[in-house]
């Protein structure tokens, strides 16, 4: 960038073998190519262009600006309900790190509020920030740490608790809360975004305040994930914390409500909220239950798994074992022996499925009837995830999975009906 004088923050115009190109130059990344330049597009995105041959037309001196993080802010700001904004971290609370060009978790709780200036508009805003990971560095200490969070925040007087999290695992962490939680007064709203909030393109911004609005004008109780309903910036979708999965690795509307409806839709432009679904509103005292064990695990069938792969699994000291069978709920005949011998040493194994849409039903064909007689759970339309997390939390806080696993707590389980995909 030296020889043709160029700055990160510059506005520049330039032209690459007769072609027009405008952006911003960006800082140069540990691990880009010496004889190129990089620029941020008006649309948000990025283009590396090779410096040969590159003829610079305009500039415009900027100097990029990257804001030096505060603490948290102590104080509520707005006016209407009493909303805590808890940051713990991934993509919607992440930058660019120019030292790499990757994206790392790097902006406060505080620094989202204020990338939003309306929201004290809608609500009285505190934030906090209770840690700062990527979604796949989540465990069952930081969901337990989050419900503690969650319920001494309601118990202060707080109407509701948005949780800015990472997309990869955020709907492990909804399950987890959703369990965790029993009689909330209020919703609990957990919101990502699937690009990163120092991007002009980031969905951040749409989904905090559909998260805000729904948080405030819904009057729902429960814990729900709020993300865009279409690649479009008008609509969030408010799904169930215990019926949602990620199904698009970038997609800005990767999110969707499986074997259900949203619970309702925000349009961000209006400002409307549309509910689409009673939810799960509750009356009486917030119980918690934040105790979660790590020796639940989910186990993928496939054709020419090895049996000898659940003895290794048992010997790790697992306690329930989650199997996502195929179709309707089956296994290969070749690891029943191995089931077998672990639920008869007392072990626990429930059966979901591979599908994405549907129930198990392990009635209707010889394997599934043959896997009852041995003792495994069918867990109807649960999905597998919600499921293990369902199991880590009931050997936590010391429940009998025989009785909690098949029975619907949180709207994680329900008849069987038709929801077109």
């Amino acid at each position: 960038m030296e020889g043709l004088n160029l700055k990160p923050g510059d506005r520049v115009k330039i032209e690459v073998n007769g072609n027009i190109i405008s952006g911003t130059v960006m800082p140069r990344s540990a691990y880009e190519p010496p004889d190129a330049i990089t620029l941020k597009l008006s649309n948000g995105y990025n283009i590396g262009v090779s410096l040969k041959g590159v003829k610079v037309l305009e500039v415009e001196e900027g100097g990029l600006n990257i804001p030096i993080e505060e603490g948290e802010g102590a104080e509520e700001i707005g006016n209407g309900p009493r909303v805590l904004i808890l940051g713990t971290g991934g993509t919607i609370a992440s930058r660019i790190d120019y030292r790499t060009g990757a994206v790392r978790p790097a902006l406060s709780a505080k620094r989202l509020v204020e990338m939003i200036p309306e929201l004290p508009n809608h609500a009285t805003i505190s934030v906090k920030t209770l840690m700062n990971e990527l979604s796949e560095n989540m465990r069952p200490a930081y969901w337990k740490q989050m419900a503690l969070t969650v319920a001494n925040a309601f118990m202060s007087g707080y109407e509701a608790v948005i949780i800015a999290h990472g997309t990869d695992t955020m709907h492990y962490t909804s399950a987890a809360l959703s369990f965790a939680l029993d009689g909330l007064p209020g919703p609990v709203v957990l919101v990502g975004s699937q690009r990163s909030s120092d991007r002009p393109s980031s969905d951040a911004y749409s989904n905090l305040l559909g998260a805000v609005l729904f948080s405030t004008k819904a009057k729902l109780s429960g814990v729900y994930v709020a993300m865009h309903g279409s690649t479009s910036d008008d609509v969030i979708a408010i799904h169930s914390g215990v019926r949602v999965r990620k199904l698009h690795t970038s997609r800005r509307d990767a999110f969707r409500s499986v074997n259900s409806r949203p619970v309702a839709h925000v349009n961000v432009n209006s400002l409307e909220v549309k509910a689409e679904a009673t939810g799960e509103e509750k009356e009486g005292k917030l119980s918690v239950y934040p105790e979660f064990d790590d020796s639940a695990f989910l186990l993928k069938f496939y054709p020419g798994i090895r049996d000898s792969f659940i003895d290794a699994i048992v010997k790790e000291g697992v306690k329930a074992m989650i199997l996502e069978g195929t179709g309707l709920g089956h296994v290969g005949r070749y690891v029943f022996e191995r089931l077998n011998r672990f639920i008869k040493m007392g072990g626990f194994v429930g059966m979901t499925s591979q599908c994405i849409w549907g129930s198990v039903n392990m009635n209707v064909y010889e394997t599934g009837r043959d896997l009852l007689s041995l003792g495994i759970v069918p867990l109807g339309d649960m999905l597998s995830e919600v499921a293990l997390v369902k199991a880590m939390w009931g050997l936590g806080n010391g429940f009998d999975l025989h009785e909690i696993m098949p029975k619907n707590l949180r709207g994680e389980l329900r008849e069987r009906r038709e929801v077109e995909a």
